[in-house]
């Protein structure tokens, strides 16, 4: 154990972990909340309306705390931006501009020490594309052929990324983006890295059709999957997991009433965000609770996942949790350790020795 303490950038965190070991971190973690070990605290916003700026734009903070003991790693995530959410009838998708901070804080339990403070940006697809791969392991057919994807940004990275790790036997990718150019390029990212065909194709319709297994990556507003699209046997996964002041969604209420088998990252926090995606179904009677799990319990058996070839099996990748940050960023931090990647700072800085004395009356 260094005394230490690893800070990492961005861009150092790059390819310190593969996509198949973030699946089985992933798998290890939502075990361990399983079994009622490991916990998570709902994610939490701070929001205050910024004067002087465009309609609307607030800054946010983000929190989101997580343990895993099968790990021995606690961790927070913490994330600062500015946002704003357009008016109807300008573009339909949330905005972040300039960037943003974001960074996790990861403590090993057993000793209390802060191990590392680790840029979250590049390791988002990894952590999202792997749970989201996690859930398609016990939810998707065998015997997929054909993938549909629908975005074509950095989340959508993660997203193919993590699907082919655990079906390398898809054999087509179809591509969606309503950006032309971008969903054209994306596809020839995705046939060149992977080996697979892949096209571009010019609606989400024709993305949703005919395919065995459907992610989505998108910022969009309003849906952009409607349930009637839905083949028998698909795999459906849709990963936007919106606070209660954002009411953005992918999947209409008619993905609700067909879906068979829905799983949830936190049933905690679509309740505590009044999530739509889950919700309004409910409120329609389309969908009953009785019919939504949890990923953890998945993967520990507790709930089946799918029992049938023509099952209609969803999966809402609906929030970023800690356990998934605090169990990615340890694994980063150990590699970046082994090959002298990052910059170290004295431990001692981090770490409160309490007072005694004469010490505890000054101020």
């Amino acid at each position: 154990m260094s005394d230490t303490v690893l800070v990492l950038r961005s861009e150092e965190t790059r390819g310190l972990v593969t996509m198949s070991e973030a699946v089985r971190l992933m798998e290890e973690a939502y075990a361990d909340l399983g079994h009622k070990r490991a916990q998570a605290i709902n994610r939490e916003w701070l929001r205050v309306p910024l004067g002087g700026t465009e309609a609307g734009s607030q800054f946010v903070l983000n929190i989101i705390p997580g343990a895993v003991p099968c790990h021995n790693v606690a961790a927070t995530r913490l994330s600062a931006r500015h946002m704003s959410f357009p008016l109807p009838g300008g573009e339909p998708h949330k905005a972040s501009p300039a960037g943003y901070t974001g960074m996790v804080l990861v403590w090993e339990l057993s000793s209390k020490k802060l191990l590392g403070i680790v840029h979250d940006d590049a390791l988002s697809p990894l952590r999202v594309g792997a749970t989201s791969a996690l859930a398609a392991k016990y939810l998707c057919r065998a015997d997929v052929k054909v993938a549909g994807l629908i975005g074509a940004g950095k989340q959508a990275v993660g997203q193919i990324t993590g699907l082919l790790t655990i079906r390398p036997g898809i054999e087509e990718v179809k591509v969606h983006s309503v950006h032309e150019e971008r969903r054209r390029r994306f596809a020839g990212w995705v046939e060149q890295t992977f080996e697979v065909k892949a096209k571009a194709v010019d609606s989400a319709e024709k993305c949703v059709r005919g395919s065995d297994v459907v992610f989505t990556a998108t910022s969009s507003a309003d849906p952009v999957i409607k349930g009637e699209w839905l083949e028998q046997g698909v795999h459906l996964c849709g990963m936007i997991g919106t606070p209660r002041f954002d009411r953005r969604r992918e999947l209409d209420d008619e993905v609700g009433r067909r879906a068979d088998v829905v799983v949830v990252n936190s049933i905690s926090q679509l309740k505590h965000d009044s999530q739509a995606e889950i919700l309004n179904p409910i409120r329609k009677g389309y969908l009953t609770w009785d019919r939504v799990a949890e990923l953890a319990d998945l993967c520990i058996g507790k709930v089946l996942g799918r029992m049938g070839s023509r099952q209609i099996t969803w999966h809402s990748n609906n929030s970023g949790m800690g356990i998934q940050f605090a169990t990615l960023c340890k694994r980063i931090i150990e590699v970046a350790r082994d090959r002298g990647i990052g910059s170290s700072l004295p431990g001692e800085y981090f770490m409160g020795q309490g007072l005694s004395g004469e010490d505890r009356f000054r101020l």
